[in-house]
């Protein structure tokens, strides 16, 4: 299996800890139900991203876990609706069962529907970010999750496609995976005070970044059991989903992945602070097997 490298434990250690501080502690059903969906495990990659973005400047420590803690919420709600009935109907996620099925779909609804605010919350009260500077972090990720966001993306992917070229296919997972991984890496360098041309570099990163994620998702979803990729192996097969390997072959999505991190890599050497760490993330994002 290839594991995500062991520089990034601390910046995982260090995330997991702000969400456990960060999300509600009682003990009603719905806050059993985000918990759950929350502190499940997972990559981490997007408040990963905020950090080392972040690093190329100078960004206060409660800014960074916030921003941080924020984007995961929003990956985290968007999971939770995505895996429903309505949506993709998963019963796997993180080697676990979806939040659906352990809860419920209602309070599965309910539990993400919490999940959003809360994200936007957290920005909004950080003592360490400036307000003129919320105000921007807010309008990105709303911008980023919203009608034509995430939310369009995903109606693309639940649609009927009688026909869809390369370029539709990347247009879809731009919108419904790119974009937020584009909006951590700008926030990530906003909290920082990077200038324009330093926030358009990681912009330009995280635009081949996330395409090569999603291609190299539609890779494991076939090759790796449940046992490594935490969730159904084949499901976007049985579902008869649109995918790159059932566009273009899995080879060719194998190459194009990699093609695409070594483009990123190029952006992300433009940048004038130490990029070694997202040069490397690139290398695990397309070598991953989870």
């Amino acid at each position: 299996m290839t594991k995500i490298e062991g520089w990034t434990q601390s910046y995982i250690d260090r995330i997991n800890s702000a969400l456990e501080s960060s999300i509600p502690k009682d003990k009603d059903i719905l806050t059993q139900a985000i918990r759950y969906s929350v502190l499940s495990g997972g990559k981490r990659l997007r408040p990963l991203l905020v950090y080392l973005a972040s690093e190329l400047g100078s960004a206060p420590t409660e800014a960074q876990d916030n921003v941080g803690c924020s984007v995961e919420l929003i990956h985290c709600y968007s999971l939770i609706h995505d895996d429903l009935p309505a949506m993709d109907d998963d019963s796997l996620r993180r080697g676990k069962p979806t939040c659906h099925k352990k809860f419920g779909d209602a309070i599965a609804i309910l539990a993400g529907d919490a999940l959003q605010p809360l994200a936007y919350t957290l920005i909004t009260e950080s003592n360490q970010i400036e307000d003129k500077t919320k105000v921007k972090l807010v309008s990105i990720l709303s911008k980023a999750c919203g009608w034509d966001g995430m939310v369009e993306g995903q109606i693309l992917d639940i649609s009927d496609h009688d026909y869809f070229s390369l370029e539709e296919l990347d247009s879809m997972h731009m919108k419904k995976t790119g974009i937020l991984i584009i909006a951590c890496l700008e926030m990530g360098g906003m909290i920082s005070d990077l200038p324009e041309p330093e926030i358009k570099l990681l912009k330009q990163f995280g635009k081949k970044v996330g395409l090569a994620f999603q291609i190299r998702d539609d890779v494991i979803d076939l090759e790796s059991p449940p046992e490594v990729s935490g969730k159904a192996q084949g499901s976007d097969l049985i579902k008869e989903k649109l995918t790159y390997p059932s566009l273009i072959g899995i080879k060719a999505s194998k190459e194009r992945a990699i093609e695409l991190s070594e483009e990123a890599k190029e952006f992300a050497k433009k940048l004038s602070g130490d990029s070694n760490k997202l040069i490397k993330l690139c290398d695990f994002i397309v070598q991953r097997d989870y």
